[in-house]
């Protein structure tokens, strides 16, 4: 009976129900949140912010974060496919975020839609590249809170190690059982060698470190002071579970990672109020910069297709970036 049915058409109560989901466990980890931490606790701890400080700081995180995220896709993107010069890459960059906004994996599709008919490549391939991102990113992410978890010895540190354990054995599964596959969905995991993994895992180190310097004295314009050592060794872990797509534009689950991990360096009030302005200055700048963006991607996809773009290079063709 579901065969005469359009796939979009019957995909749609499942898409419902997601959004659904979201909303509620979004409303849900709220409700939890401002049972411990007053309304007018919350109110107050954003009159007596100093935003003179915390906002040219999150604006510079937002901005730096933006530019050499791009640097990043662009090198990537180089050694698996093609070159695409940087600038273009700026538009496609910033309208994934406006999208990632909604919806983190619709983002992600988005990013690897655009350099599909850009590249004229298989949709499979580029969805491999930006799987490879992805998680590439949650291991530099791990490595630099496993740096500073060797100057500490709390026990809810300590259980950092398994997320470490379980992101290595990802890896051992993803680089040994599935990239020999001959699939399009691993094909850059099977075109990536040892040095290009350490590569790209150095390559996105400034973007964390930059990122961490700025909240670290953001936070003081709301009266937190969070020791370096914590909030490197935290902070990685507070960006891994922002970024898991359960809650209505990453809401909910920052602001109680914030609280939970920081707990013990500033009142709750004060850790709400910051996460939540750090987190919508972030995600405001990111959807302005895309809105700035989109026009250029539309005109240069529409030129790309009347010149035929970029050919698709053949797989040990790419020239490294480095």
């Amino acid at each position: 009976m579901m065969a005469g049915v359009p796939a979009a058409r019957r995909a749609r109560p499942g898409i419902a129900l997601r959004r659904a989901g979201a909303i509620a466990a979004t409303a849900v980890i709220f409700a939890l949140i401002l049972r411990r931490v007053p309304a007018a606790a919350l109110v107050q701890a954003l009159r007596d912010a100093d935003l003179g400080l915390f906002l040219p700081l999150m604006f510079a995180n937002t901005l730096f974060y933006f530019a050499w995220d791009t640097l990043v896709l662009a090198a990537v993107v180089r050694w698996f496919h093609g070159g695409v010069p940087y600038r273009e890459l700026l538009a496609v960059r910033a309208i994934s975020y406006v999208v990632g906004f909604f919806n983190t994996n619709l983002g992600r599709g988005a990013l690897a839609a655009y350099l599909t008919r850009r590249l004229r490549a298989p949709f499979l391939e580029l969805g491999s590249t930006v799987l490879f991102l992805v998680l590439t990113e949650y291991t530099q992410l791990v490595l630099w809170s496993m740096l500073g978890l060797l100057g500490l010895r709390a026990e809810v540190s300590r259980s950092l190690l398994i997320v470490a354990a379980a992101v290595a054995a990802g890896w051992i599964l993803v680089r040994w059982l599935l990239a020999p596959r001959d699939w399009p969905l691993a094909r850059t995991f099977r075109l990536a060698t040892p040095a290009r993994y350490a590569q790209i895992v150095l390559l996105r180190a400034p973007m964390f470190f930059v990122s961490l310097c700025l909240h670290y004295y953001a936070a003081h314009a709301f009266g937190i002071h969070i020791p370096f050592a914590q909030l490197l060794t935290f902070l990685p872990v507070v960006f891994m579970i922002a970024a898991l797509p359960v809650t209505v534009a990453h809401l909910g689950t920052t602001q109680a990672a914030w609280v939970f991990f920081f707990g013990a360096y500033a009142p709750a009030p004060q850790l709400l109020a910051f996460s939540l302005a750090a987190h919508l200055v972030f995600a405001a700048t990111r959807a302005l910069a895309g809105a700035a963006w989109m026009p250029s991607a539309i005109v240069d996809l529409a030129t790309s297709r009347k010149k035929g773009s970029y050919p698709f290079f053949a797989e040990k063709g790419v020239r490294p970036l480095f």
